[in-house]
């Protein structure tokens, strides 16, 4: 049973499941923290967590109280720095720690992702178990479950983790998988299991709050925009809603303590997405490509494009999981993907966002993280899998090469 009333901090609020995670915990009558790492952005948090109650009709934050903007704090704290996360964690109950840094370009030096979210996760658990917090919340990603190359040929689950002898792992699977198993071990040196529960999402979709994309929503966006086609390439989904209410189960039932919980809904191909939007949106989706992009054309142009050779080896992958912890164990209960797929869309396109990423974000895409903030230094955000970047880079490239 979740108690009401709890003081819970939120890393990385600024961001599309950490903004969610807020929301959610403001509507259930929680207080809630959340940092930033420039404390100029308190008014664009306010603002974001208070759009959510238009962005997604039935969404979790429809129904927000009167005094919840007195009920949210921001406070200034980096992933990076001690400075601030002794203020940010003093007398929280729980923490959900969502924040992660998360790179639109996989780095050459794989170090630029790992120390930072090993680092960070760490020093937030730390911080929170000296605080005497009951339970933190970690969010990592099925990168950390079944991010190898080779897809396993079953359903993978919370036993199962991905090998860091791999040498096809990219930086992001590595980052997480080793960032996780950092916390787990401290725990584990501390005789501090029961306090940590671990998520596991797979790529998030949803209702959104602003023109700013993650990748893994600007899926969407392009296949709304009419890419020329559909590569064969795959995802596990999950709508952000439900994983903001796993993470607050995670928190507040005994059951969860020490436990690991896959958070996805189902595999889709790209495909499989484009018919959804075609089929629930109606003329709504007139650009929605409806032609599948060859496999022999995306692997022709990874002989030349580093991007796309980086995802040739996702072609015709599918790699799934279960869910079933979560479900039985917590009672966790995902949403149809379909209604996700649609929400998702319609969000975009009743706030008129639905267009090309303009030439400043394409600037900045260059050295952000994948978040969707408009600062692509912050490190506030998580990746919700970890073949965006190639994706989206295959995108271009095959909008390019169709087009000309």
């Amino acid at each position: 049973m979740e108690d009401v009333g709890n003081t819970v901090l939120v890393t990385g609020g600024s961001g599309f499941l950490g903004g969610w995670c807020v929301a959610e915990l403001l509507r259930r009558g929680h207080s809630v923290r959340t940092t930033v790492r420039n404390p100029s952005r308190e008014a664009e948090v306010r603002m974001r967590v208070r759009s959510l109650a238009s962005a997604g009709g039935e969404s979790a934050s429809a129904d927000l109280s009167a005094n919840s903007d007195e009920r949210l704090t921001v406070l200034a704290a980096d992933l990076l720095d001690d400075a601030g996360w002794g203020q940010a964690v003093d007398g929280c109950d729980h923490v959900l720690h969502v924040a992660s840094p998360f790179p639109l370009v996989q780095p050459k030096d794989p170090d630029e992702l790992i120390l930072p979210a090993r680092e960070g996760t760490l020093r937030v658990l730390r911080a929170a178990l000296r605080a005497g917090a009951q339970r933190v919340v970690v969010t990592s990603s099925v990168a950390a479950v079944g991010g190898s190359a080779k897809a396993s040929g079953r359903r993978l689950d919370e036993s199962d983790w991905t090998d860091l002898g791999d040498p096809t792992l990219t930086p992001y699977a590595r980052s997480k998988t080793i960032a996780e198993r950092a916390a787990w071990d401290l725990v584990e040196e501390m005789g501090e299991t029961e306090r940590l529960a671990v998520v596991n999402p797979g790529a998030i979709l949803g209702p959104v709050f602003s023109e700013e994309r993650s990748p893994s929503l600007e899926v969407v966006q392009r296949l709304l925009s009419g890419m020329p086609g559909t590569p064969r390439i795959g995802f596990n989904l999950v709508d952000v809603r439900d994983v903001a209410d796993l993470q607050i189960r995670a928190m507040s039932d005994p059951k969860a303590a020490g436990q690991r919980l896959v958070a996805v809904r189902s595999f889709e191909w790209m495909a499989d997405v484009a018919k959804v939007l075609r089929e629930q949106l109606g003329e709504e989706a007139a650009k929605v490509p409806k032609r599948a992009i060859p496999d022999l054309l995306v692997r022709a142009m990874g002989l030349f494009d580093p991007g796309v050779r980086s995802v040739t080896s996702q072609i015709g992958r599918k790699q799934e999981y279960t869910s079933a912890r979560a479900e039985e164990l917590l009672g966790w209960a995902p949403r149809p993907i379909e209604e996700t797929i649609a929400d998702c869309a319609r969000s975009m396109l009743d706030s008129a966002a639905c267009h090309e990423p303009n030439s400043r974000r394409r600037a900045e895409g260059r050295r952000g993280h994948g978040c969707g903030h408009s600062r692509p230094e912050d490190p506030e955000c998580r990746g919700d899998w970890h073949e965006k970047r190639p994706v989206m880079a295959l995108v271009a490239c095959l909008a390019r090469s169709l087009r000309a």
